[in-house]
């Protein structure tokens, strides 16, 4: 295993010169990653809630998390995905911290700058060293979240019902399962599940949902030559021209159209 595929750093520079939908869609990804941002302001969706972030924010978002991510060119910052790494020690859920303190700030900063020397230069030991900073970056994530407000706060109700049901669209949103159904999974009415995702992500549960099925949508129609009927087969439409129709009030254009213009 190369020492590439244990660790990456993703300067958001990179992220933003993508098309804007990889980074803006509501997504997961098979390893855990914490956000370090330096500079700029915007808003993220983790698990159902939305906040507004800036700078000296680090967000903590666990392995198939659901979030979406609003940055422009304007946002600077780094992603440490910790692929390959399933015996480090992180949080097992999604953290926003808002780090004032200025030598907590060049803290991360440095061992940021020190894993980048290590993955640039090839140095002798350096799959060691790479290993041993990232469990020092694991160290300072857990003591921040130690430290926030004396502890970490016990999210509301509202917060804890709609990471429910964000976790819950995560795992099957593949699916022909509508909102009637996440929500009697959740014990609570639709009507209800909708109105506490609008209280906490601005959104409705069936606008979560949806922008889950497409942003997958995107992805499969961009790095696959899968036929349009099997994408819309694999992700629980019941035909593919009502998937191209849910396709097109989203993304704004037809399914193939799409795939032509990535």
């Amino acid at each position: 295993m190369s020492l590439f595929a244990e660790l990456r750093l993703i300067p958001f520079s990179r992220l933003t010169n993508g098309s804007r939908w990889r980074v803006e869609a509501m997504r997961s990804y098979s390893a855990p990653q914490l956000l370090w941002i330096t500079k700029g302001q915007g808003r993220i969706t983790v698990g159902g809630v939305t906040r507004g972030y800036g700078a000296h924010n680090a967000v903590f978002i666990p392995a198939h998390t659901m979030h979406g991510f609003e940055m422009t060119s304007q946002v600077y910052g780094t992603a440490i995905v910790f692929s390959g790494m399933p015996d480090m020690e992180l949080p097992d859920g999604p953290h926003h911290l808002r780090i004032r303190d200025g030598a907590v700030q060049a803290e991360l900063t440095i061992l940021v700058e020190s894993l980048q020397r290590e993955l640039d230069g090839r140095r002798p030991e350096s799959k060691r060293a790479i290993r041993h900073l990232a469990g020092l970056v694991s160290v300072w994530l857990d003591r921040q979240i130690l430290l926030e407000e004396d502890g970490p706060r016990r999210p509301d109700s509202a917060r804890r019902l709609a990471s429910g049901f964000a976790a819950l669209v995560e795992k099957d949103f593949r699916s022909a399962k509508s909102v009637s159904d996440y929500a009697a999974e959740l014990g609570v009415t639709p009507t209800h599940l909708t109105r506490v995702c609008n209280r906490t992500c601005g959104r409705t549960a069936s606008d979560l949902l949806a922008e889950r099925k497409i942003s997958e949508a995107q992805r499969l129609l961009a790095d696959t030559r899968a036929p349009i009927k099997e994408i819309a087969s694999a992700l629980g439409y019941a035909s593919p021209a009502y998937f191209t129709r849910a396709f097109q009030a989203r993304a704004g254009a037809s399914p193939t159209t799409f795939r032509k213009g990535h």
